[in-house]
C-alpha cells in the first residue's frame, strides 16, 4: 500500500489496472452511451444504389445540348426497370434510384418545361451533379466505427442505416454505494439536532446516471465497526465497483478502512496530496474496484471526478478516459499557501477559467454555478492572470 501519494501517482496506479467490463450484445436502441467492444465494418454499401440528391430531372451528359424529351417519372421507393433512352430525361425525386444510362441530375429550379420538352443551360451545370453513387458513404466491409467509440445518437443513425440491429459493447459495471454516518438523514425526514441531509447519495447517483450507469444499489452503514464490516461484505458480494462515503479518516468513529481490510480488500493507496479529498482510499479485491471517498460532499465530487469517473470510463471501454482536462487561461491572479494540489470549483466565462468564491470543503453553494473543477498543481504557488490551467468539466 502507498500512503499520501501525489495526484499523478494516484492516477498512474489506477491507470495500469486492467479491470474492464465484459463484452455484451445490446439492441441498437439500448446501446446509447456505451463504448464499442470491437471494430464495426459495414455489412453493406450505402447507398446501395445510385440515387438522386435533388428533386429534378436525370439525363445523360454525353447526349449534349440544352434540351431533352421527357420520358418517365421515378419516385423514391420504386426501382426503374428501364434504361434511359438517348436524348431523353426522367422526372426524379430525392432518394429515388437513377435509371441506367443517366449520370447527371439538374434540380427542378434550374429548368423550363414546355409540354413534354425539358430546357436548361448546360453551361451552368456540371457532369455528375446531384448524383449520389452507390457506396459513396461507405463500401461493404469498410471500417465505420473503431473499437472504443462511444455510441451517440448520430452513430445509432449510422448503424441503423446499415441495417445493424445489435452492437457489441463493454458492459457497465454493477455499482453499489455505501453511505456511512449516524448523522446522515434521508431527504423528506425532519432533521434533528446534529443531523444532516444525505447529499452524497443523490450527487453520486446523478453523476453515475450521467455516465450511463443507472442500476445502482445503495446501502447505509451505522458508525459501528461490526456493522461496517457486514455491510461492506454484503455490498461486495453483488458489486463490481463499490463506492463508500465517509468513515475513511482517522476519527474515533471512522471504521471503513478496517472494514475493507476485514473483507479482504487490497489497498492500492490511501491519502492523496490534494484538497479537498485528501483521505481517499482506492483498493481492489479480485476483479472488483473499491473507492472509499471522504464524507464531505465537495470532497466526494472532487474524488469522483478525478479518479472514479475515469476508472469507470476505462471499465466501459473509453481508451481516452483519463484525458479529461482541457487547458484554459485563468481569468484572475491566484495564490495558494499549502503544498497540495487544489481542485477549485470554477466556471468558464468567455473562454477563461473563473475561480468561484466559497471554496471551503463544506460549502456547496458555488456548485450551483460551477461548470467543473480547475486544478492548481502541488508545486504551483502564484499563478498570474492568463496562466493556462487544467479544467475538468462535469
Amino acid at each position: 500500500m502507498k500512503e499520501f501519494v501525489s495526484v499523478q501517482e494516484a492516477k498512474e496506479i489506477l491507470k495500469v489496472l486492467s479491470l474492464s467490463g465484459q463484452k455484451v450484445l445490446l439492441p441498437l436502441q439500448k446501446a446509447l452511451g456505451y463504448w464499442t467492444a470491437g471494430p464495426i465494418h459495414a455489412p453493406m454499401a450505402v447507398p446501395s444504389f445510385d440515387n438522386s440528391g435533388m428533386d429534378g430531372y436525370a439525363f445523360a451528359w454525353a447526349d449534349g445540348g440544352d434540351s431533352r424529351q421527357l420520358a418517365q417519372v421515378v419516385q423514391a421507393g420504386t426501382f426503374p426497370d428501364f434504361a434511359l433512352q438517348p436524348g431523353t430525361a426522367v422526372r426524379i425525386f430525392t432518394g429515388a434510384p437513377v435509371p441506367k444510362g443517366a449520370d447527371t441530375i439538374v434540380q427542378q429550379e434550374g429548368v423550363r418545361v414546355e409540354g413534354d420538352r425539358l430546357f436548361f443551360d448546360l453551361d451552368k451545370l456540371t457532369q455528375g451533379m446531384n448524383l449520389r453513387r452507390a457506396g459513396s458513404q461507405c463500401e461493404q466491409g469498410q471500417l465505420i466505427l473503431p473499437k472504443g467509440n462511444r455510441i451517440s445518437p448520430g452513430t445509432i443513425g449510422l448503424l441503423a442505416s446499415l441495417g445493424v440491429e445489435q452492437v457489441s459493447v463493454f458492459a457497465a459495471p454493477q455499482v453499489s454505494i455505501i453511505l456511512t454516518g449516524d448523522e446522515v438523514v434521508e431527504l423528506g425526514q425532519a432533521l434533528q439536532p446534529g443531523q444532516i441531509y444525505n447529499a452524497n447519495g443523490p450527487a453520486l447517483l446523478g453523476y453515475l446516471s450521467q455516465l450511463g450507469i443507472a442500476d445502482v444499489k445503495v446501502f447505509q452503514a451505522k458508525d459501528d465497526p461490526h456493522e461496517v464490516i457486514r455491510v461492506i461484505g454484503e455490498a461486495l458480494a453483488s458489486s463490481e465497483v463499490l463506492l463508500l462515503t465517509g468513515g475513511i479518516s482517522v476519527g474515533d468513529f471512522d471504521f471503513v478502512k478496517e472494514g475493507l481490510s476485514g473483507n479482504g480488500v487490497e489497498t492500492l493507496f490511501y491519502k492523496v496530496k490534494q484538497k479537498p479529498g485528501k483521505p481517499l482510499l482506492a483498493g481492489v479485491k479480485g476483479g472488483k474496484l473499491i473507492f472509499a471517498l471522504p464524507g464531505n460532499p465537495a470532497s466526494v465530487l472532487t474524488c469522483f471526478m478525478q479518479y472514479v469517473k475515469p476508472s469507470l470510463g476505462h471499465w466501459m471501454g473509453n481508451s481516452a478516459a483519463w484525458e479529461q482536462a482541457t487547458k484554459y487561461p485563468l481569468a484572475t491572479h491566484w495564490e495558494k499557501q499549502v503544498k497540495l494540489t487544489l481542485f477549485l470549483k470554477a466556471r468558464l466565462v468567455a473562454g477563461q477559467v473563473e475561480v468561484l468564491s466559497g471554496q471551503e470543503s463544506f460549502n456547496l453553494l458555488s456548485f450551483g454555478s460551477a461548470d467543473g473543477l480547475v486544478e492548481i498543481g502541488e508545486d504551483q504557488q502564484a499563478l498570474k492572470e492568463g496562466t493556462l490551467v487544467s479544467f475538468y468539466p462535469w
